[in-house]
């Protein structure tokens, strides 16, 4: 037996929740799978508030926000969600294979968005296989997911937003901080968030990095070094650190295996963490009927993920028929609100990467 559905989303984090529950309030019948053990995606681990505006739900913390979109959802009987389930393949067809527990089963959907997010990236050192190496997803869903204590002393390795904001929280549950090291000559992450945790003491060393991890059976220390201008350690300057647990928040890549599977043209845009879609401004990618949002899109906040989801939802409901009055109204106020959260010194390499993929896009026609 195969599904058969207006409109599937694969992911239910902040871009895919958003895209199902605009979609659906125009009566498109939707289907959600997400493979997580519930819906809400990198949300339900985030405690901090959100900057923006109402639009991104500013002043509400993640987790809050996930709860918000369900509620929402649960409140449309023509959306329905699939949880603890994997989208496992695109077919030539049109269909599309999911595996929940050990029960394989099809859905063909007239169009589909893709929000399957992004996955961590990692740097090679020795020792980075060793038990007490963390992802700082996986920090993160140990702490504030399940309540469970990671650590007793940190090494944080990268000082973006997700590395100064994860080294926060550490503290809130009594972890120490050894340090932060970041690789460029500059904090990566809002200021905002770098001064709360220099307040609590943590040192954040730039034109740092790690170069060891030691221990014999799990993570007892590292070794960290200043790095000159072609990012080599320079020797004499290493210095060991008493340590547990390596914290790496160096980057995201955007999950774009299933974009792939369905045709859509691909474009290496390192501003936006590498291989992506091309799409055009309606988030539709050159694969017709599939859309693209969120980190899998490009990876930005979770804040841009819910416009750009919002974008998509309200595009293809657009697609199916749905009458959508004020569409350019809506798409022209949700456009302006991205550019907003785009702005400033943060926002120049994200622009850079978009005008990068608008120019072969329009090659692509």
């Amino acid at each position: 037996m195969i599904e058969k559905t207006e409109l599937l989303v694969i992911g239910g984090g902040p871009a895919g929740l958003t895209a199902a529950l605009h979609a659906g309030r125009y009566g498109t019948k939707t289907v959600i799978v997400d493979d997580a053990i519930r819906p809400g995606g990198q949300l339900i681990k985030q405690t901090h508030k959100f900057f923006g505006s109402r639009m991104e739900y500013a002043g509400t913390r993640g987790f809050q926000i996930a709860k918000l979109l369900l509620k929402e959802l649960e409140k449309l009987n023509n959306v329905k969600i699939y949880d603890q389930t994997t989208a496992t393949g695109y077919y030539e067809d049109g269909v599309l294979t999911c595996l929940k527990g050990e029960r394989y089963f099809k859905i063909k959907p007239e169009r589909v968005i893709v929000a399957t997010g992004a996955f961590e990236k990692t740097i090679p050192f020795v020792g980075n296989d060793l038990p007490g190496v963390y992802g700082a997803g996986a920090v993160q869903t140990i702490m504030n997911l399940y309540g469970v204590v990671p650590a007793k002393r940190v090494l944080m390795v990268g000082a973006g937003n997700i590395g100064l904001i994860i080294s926060y929280q550490l503290l809130q549950t009594g972890v120490e901080v050894a340090a932060i090291v970041e690789g460029m000559d500059k904090i990566g992450g809002y200021q905002v968030h770098a001064s709360k945790v220099r307040r609590m003491g943590i040192p954040i060393l730039t034109k740092h990095t790690i170069v060891e991890a030691v221990g014999e059976r799990e993570v007892e220390g590292a070794i960290i070094s200043k790095i000159d201008e072609n990012w080599h350690p320079i020797p004499g300057t290493e210095k060991k650190l008493d340590v547990d647990t390596i914290c790496l928040a160096v980057g995201l890549s955007p999950t774009i295996d299933i974009l792939r599977q369905a045709g859509a043209k691909i474009a290496y845009i390192p501003e936006l963490g590498g291989d992506v879609a091309i799409r055009d401004e309606f988030m539709e990618t050159t694969a017709k009927g599939i859309y693209v949002a969120g980190d899998a899109a490009g990876v930005e906040e979770a804040s841009s993920a819910i416009i750009e989801g919002a974008i998509a939802g309200i595009s293809a409901a657009k697609s199916l028929g749905k009458s959508i009055p004020d569409f350019e109204k809506q798409i022209a106020k949700l456009r302006e609100e991205l550019n907003n959260l785009r702005a400033g010194p943060f926002g120049e390499k994200i622009k850079l990467g978009l005008k990068k993929l608008k120019e072969l896009n329009q090659q692509s026609k």
